[in-house]
């Protein structure tokens, strides 16, 4: 088996500059190293910019001090809103002999403290007779040339309908519209009660009427 045999001897200068150059070479990547170690670049230092999943954005910072909405004040001469609107149904008696016809009608006012606009019209107004739970005529199963009219309501100013529905104390359908007679409410002493709607708000309360 043959085998190289290293030169014994002193080394020329050029190998032992070269040995120099790979320790001097390796001292380097080792303080490279532990520069890196130390440092760790791109990791969160704390200084601003560092991470900014950490920092509030700026849409958090003002909608916590942005000031609330400032609520829209009634003025004189919008609609009525339902809640300070109080509708009474009106009778002009309260019990009625027979072959007298009752004559209904409304009141409005104005619990608000502007002065506002609500359609009292015969389109908008709802006039029903009722017995217990058994309806006995509506206003609008036969009514004809309906039409629309705004009435101003003043603060606190009761405003009532000038001209009252006559009931004639029978029984209302669409179907019997165009009959020349209907069926008859009950008397002798029968309790009806009557409720309004003007424009989608209900009467307070219903107004009681007796017919003999």
């Amino acid at each position: 088996m043959s085998t190289i045999k290293q030169p014994i001897g002193r080394q020329s200068s050029r190998v032992y500059r070269r040995r120099r150059l790979v320790v001097l070479l390796g001292f380097l990547a080792l303080v490279v190293i532990i520069v890196l170690v130390v440092v760790r670049p791109g990791s969160s230092s704390g200084e601003p910019g560092a991470d900014s999943s950490t920092q509030p954005s700026s849409s958090a910072a003002d909608a916590s001090t942005s000031p609330a909405p400032t609520p829209v004040a009634a003025v004189d001469g919008a609609p009525c809103a339902p809640e300070n609107v109080t509708v009474d149904a009106l009778t002009d008696k309260s019990s009625y002999n027979p072959g007298e016809f009752p004559l209904l009608s409304l009141s409005l006012i104005n619990n608000g403290t502007n002065t506002c606009v609500i359609n009292a019209g015969t389109t908008a107004q709802v006039f029903t007779v009722t017995s217990g739970n058994d309806t006995y005529w509506t206003s609008t199963d036969c009514q004809t040339d309906a039409v629309d009219s705004l009435v101003t309501l003043k603060p606190g100013v009761a405003v009532s309908s000038s001209v009252p529905i006559t009931w004639d104390r029978t029984r209302s359908a669409v179907a019997t519209c165009a009959e020349p007679t209907r069926d008859a409410a009950p008397g002798g002493g029968a309790s009806y009660y009557l409720n309004v709607t003007v424009d989608g708000i209900a009467s307070s309360s219903p107004k009681q009427m007796l017919l003999y």
